[in-house]
């Protein structure tokens, strides 16, 4: 049964070049809430998930979040695993920021979110995973939620092929996700169709076109089913 929901608001970081709604956002205007101290701190991967997020966020109105990422901070966490294969220390700050659900909790401190906040690492089912959790949240009574997609390359230490697990290019895509009101009405779905087209930082492209242009239906395929999702006639 398909599951309805509006996309009120989305936003990609980087921004995409043909998508004239995204505008010349400037990284340092995104990242002015962030005190000075924890934005040196911040990883590069950490700074695109926040630049997506806040462009879905208005001031003083909180939402609760549902953050997806396939390998999370795994560059961060490898290059400590280097540092004590040589006899180096690691400080608990380090290693505190390193955790698969690091960002989520940075982004929630320096927005002052104190709604829920759930982080999944989703696996074979890609982005359908987080869909599932945040169209929970509506289903429970949110009004709102907001979710977030980001990963960045795997270290060449983890051969990846043949399989499709990683990209080549560090992005986050954030969502603004209502069940009523106004915005791009959708809907997703489930179908016994197989196939593979790879795993979240994969698809994550796929789905930022697809928002991106004209085409109404897109097809993820997994090995055991497949994830529809269709843009439905414009919500009033």
């Amino acid at each position: 049964m398909p599951q309805n929901f509006i996309l009120q608001k989305w936003a990609v970081w980087p921004p995409l070049h043909a998508d004239a709604g995204q505008g010349p956002a400037n990284q340092n205007a995104l990242l002015a809430k962030v005190p000075s101290l924890l934005k040196r701190r911040l990883t590069p991967l950490a700074k695109t998930v926040f630049c997506a997020a806040n462009q879905c966020l208005d001031d003083g109105h909180f939402l609760p979040m549902v953050f997806s990422s396939t390998h999370g901070e795994l560059g961060k966490s490898f290059g400590m695993m280097e540092m004590l294969a040589t006899g180096e220390e690691i400080s608990p700050t380090a290693f505190s920021l390193s955790v698969h659900n690091a960002i989520a909790g940075l982004f929630s401190m320096v927005w002052g979110n104190k709604l829920q906040c759930t982080v999944v690492a989703p696996g074979e089912e890609g982005l359908a995973a987080g869909f599932i959790e945040a169209l929970g949240l509506l289903q429970e009574g949110a009004e709102q939620v907001l979710l977030v997609f980001y990963d960045e390359p795997l270290v060449a230490f983890y051969p990846a092929a043949p399989f499709k697990l990683s990209t080549d290019k560090c992005c986050a895509l954030a969502l603004c996700l209502a069940k009523t009101g106004a915005g791009q009405g959708m809907a997703l779905s489930l179908s016994a169709m197989t196939g593979d087209d790879g795993e979240q930082p994969v698809q994550l492209e796929a789905f930022t076109r697809f928002l991106a242009g004209s085409s109404a239906r897109l097809v993820l395929k997994t090995p055991r089913h497949s994830w529809h999702w269709k843009k439905n006639v414009q919500a009033d």
